[in-house]
């Protein structure tokens, strides 16, 4: 399967916790052509398909923001120190390429590490945050300043690249798949005519940095029924073990979770949705909270009925995350079928 094109759009615009204007620029660009597009104060955007009766209104969430980092000193020798966006895995940033989104345009830079003495480097131990810095090329402090200003954020600067057997690997995929797939289940009902109900994608921010965005997205669209978009660690992978929160294989299709916090009304209209679908499922089991925006969604005002549907995913958190892109194709399908089957009087009472 080739990348769709909207995905790769996202997948190549610079959004990083808080600043997230330019990969949200694609998402609601791409939403004007069929719903009513809207946004907050904090840039989560919406995109509302209208439905044709007094059913459920259905938010599918996916976070539009990805790990980054930001500029936090400035050296005299023109090196910039910098601090995570979110839950950086450190040692997959040495040698990194990145992009630092400055006020006066993207500054190329490269991170590095600092000089090791002879018995550091036999030692041969990991690399530290605090190790790291940017070089962007300034001779000095002043010049360095004249290019970037403490505060800037950043983001690796790779591209996607398709793989084998339909892999796609990326930046940001975590979550930019679960944006991608918010927009275009709502796409595909807008497409289809409507639902019973009112059916609003939503690409929330802040995720990455605390779940901050969401909660003012459920407080203000009181929806009926929500389903977060996210991914999960495969398992499939060395030191993956299926005996922590279930198996999650890259090609399993649609990951529905199961746990404590989460509807099991949802949970169970998601795996029939799938069924009548014909779309392969796994389960993924929750034994506190999900650390997605289904946990701020889910208390919102009186409470929301709220389900989980995940794509699987190597290497989170890392210039090199891998997904299998029919497995995105699944998590579609599911919802879809979801909010189609859904009717006017549904009742998500525990």
């Amino acid at each position: 399967m080739a990348i769709p094109d909207l995905l790769a759009r996202l997948l190549t615009a610079p959004g990083p916790s808080g600043h997230e204007a330019a990969a949200a620029a694609v998402w609601r660009d791409a939403a004007g052509a069929f719903a009513e597009v809207t946004s907050d104060v904090l840039g989560s955007s919406y995109a509302r398909v209208k439905g044709t009766g007094d059913g459920p209104l259905v938010a599918v969430v996916g976070h539009i923001d990805e790990i980054g980092i930001v500029v936090t000193h400035v050296e005299e020798s023109g090196l910039l120190a910098f601090r995570g966006l979110g839950g950086l895995d450190v040692a997959a940033l040495h040698g990194q390429r990145v992009e630092l989104l400055t006020r006066g345009g993207p500054v190329t830079g490269v991170i590095a590490r600092r000089r090791r003495s002879p018995a550091e480097r036999k030692e041969n131990r990991g690399v530290e945050l605090a190790e790291l810095h940017v070089d962007v090329g300034a001779k000095d402090a002043e010049e360095a300043c004249s290019l970037v200003a403490v505060g800037d954020p950043g983001v690796v600067a790779v591209a996607p690249v398709e793989l084998a057997a339909g892999r796609l690997a990326s930046r940001a995929l975590d979550n930019r798949l679960g944006a991608y797939v918010a927009l275009e289940v709502a796409r595909r009902v807008a497409e289809a005519g409507g639902a019973v109900g009112d059916v609003v994608a939503v690409a929330s921010v802040l995720e990455e940095v605390g779940v901050q965005g969401a909660r003012p997205v459920a407080y203000a669209l009181e929806p009926g029924v929500a389903i977060v978009v996210d991914v999960t660690p495969a398992s499939d992978v060395p030191g993956g073990d299926p005996r922590e929160t279930g198996k999650a294989e890259l090609g399993a299709g649609a990951v529905v979770s199961r746990g404590a916090t989460l509807s099991p009304v949802v949970y169970e209209l998601l795996q029939s949705a799938a069924e009548a679908a014909g779309i392969a499922t796994a389960v993924e089991v929750t034994t506190q909270s999900t650390q997605t925006d289904a946990d701020v969604i889910l208390y919102s005002r009186r409470g929301v009925p709220t389900g989980l549907v995940s794509i699987p995913l190597r290497y989170i958190h890392t210039p090199v995350e891998t997904a299998q892109l029919s497995d995105v194709e699944a998590v579609i399908g599911t919802i879809v079928s979801f909010v189609q089957r859904l009717e006017p009087g549904a009742s998500f009472i525990r």
